[in-house]
């Protein structure tokens, strides 16, 4: 029912603004804001905040659908979902998620996840982010994060509503970073966008900041879980990340499958379907298998993952290498097979492909 829900709702409402979204470089807010009617923005958080209570298996399909038809919307939707709502769910205190997640459940703010930095991506120890407590409690956070999907909303520059900002709080006996979890809200002094990255190869349908943090004051209640905590609970939510990534691949391969199978049937050449040809039908198979394949992988690691549980790591960074990789492959011969068909927008190949 989910699937067929979902499946409806992308056809109707995201299909016919996929390609514009993409060539403009526009994140569709309302579009996104409007998915809390559905459900689907706490997909994971409890009922009682407005969520749906769903579990990995819903997460695949719901990124699946989307990715299938616009990459750049999904990934946005995974941004908000994912990172921090499902984050905030399983993580954050009675209180926090009594004031933020109906708030982010239902559309009211769109959420992001800051962790990379301009010289730190995945050597996440490696943040120079910092924060410092205040004899009143509150905390004082000066940094720059890159790369951040949702960190702007809107071409007028409007920052993320809130945003599960890592920083560094200090080093422990043996001299490691130490590093903690901040609800930045917009509207705090000293929170503020940097610039809106232009120019994206793909994933243009989502919008990526370099979010500034220069003297924002925290309040000490917006500190999530223990004082240099962090890194548990952070690797614990990006193996569903990694999961979902795995089924955006998933709805990529099987839209690319399904546009070079159609083109190869409608096609005609020296007199016959190009998919009577030994080289077409190579393509496809071998494509078919790959699919096949992923699609077992990811539903099987899904049904396996238990949120807000760490420590199922070997299969979610798996499915995601396999996964990305098989996407890609598809794309490429679903380009091959369509030729320069594949090569223009009119097709939608060439924006599965980037």
């Amino acid at each position: 029912m989910l699937r067929e829900m979902v499946r409806e709702w992308v056809k109707e409402h995201v299909e016919p603004q996929a390609h514009e979204h993409d060539r403009l470089e526009r994140f569709n807010l309302e579009l996104m804001r409007s998915m809390g009617e559905l459900g689907l923005l706490g997909l994971t958080a409890d009922e009682a905040y407005g969520g749906a209570e769903l579990d990995a298996v819903a997460v695949c399909i719901v990124h699946e659908e989307l990715s299938a038809s616009d990459p750049g919307f999904a990934l946005a939707y995974l941004a908000h979902a994912m990172l921090f709502v499902n984050n905030l769910a399983f993580n954050g205190d009675q209180a926090q998620k009594e004031r933020i997640l109906p708030k982010v459940c239902s559309g009211e703010w769109i959420g992001a996840m800051a962790m990379s930095e301009p010289d730190a991506g995945t050597d996440v120890l490696g943040l120079t982010t910092n924060a410092v407590k205040q004899n009143d409690g509150t905390w004082v956070l000066n940094g720059r994060k890159m790369w951040i999907t949702n960190g702007v909303l809107d071409e007028a520059g409007t920052p993320a509503d809130v945003v599960w900002v890592y920083a560094k709080t200090g080093t422990d006996a043996n001299g490691r970073v130490q590093m903690s979890t901040f609800l930045v809200e917009a509207g705090m002094p000293g929170y503020s966008v940097g610039q809106k990255i232009m120019d994206k190869t793909g994933m243009r349908a989502s919008n990526t900041a370099e979010l500034v943090f220069q003297d924002c004051i925290v309040p000490g209640e917006n500190l999530v879980g223990d004082e240099g905590g962090s890194l548990v609970h952070m690797m614990g939510n990006l193996e569903i990340e990694r999961l979902a990534l795995a089924a955006m691949s998933l709805g990529i391969g099987r839209r690319a499958l399904e546009e070079m199978n159609q083109y190869a049937t409608d096609r005609t050449a020296f007199g016959s379907s190009i998919r009577d040809f030994g080289q077409i039908q190579r393509h496809i198979g071998e494509s078919w298998a790959k699919y096949r394949a992923m699609r077992s992988y990811i539903y099987d690691t899904a049904s396996n993952l238990v949120l807000g549980e760490a420590g199922q790591r070997l299969d979610s960074d798996g499915v995601k290498l396999y996964a990305t990789t098989a996407a890609k492959e598809i794309a490429d011969a679903a380009m091959q097979v369509m030729g320069g068909y594949g090569y223009v927008g009119e097709y939608h190949v060439e924006r599965l492909w980037r």
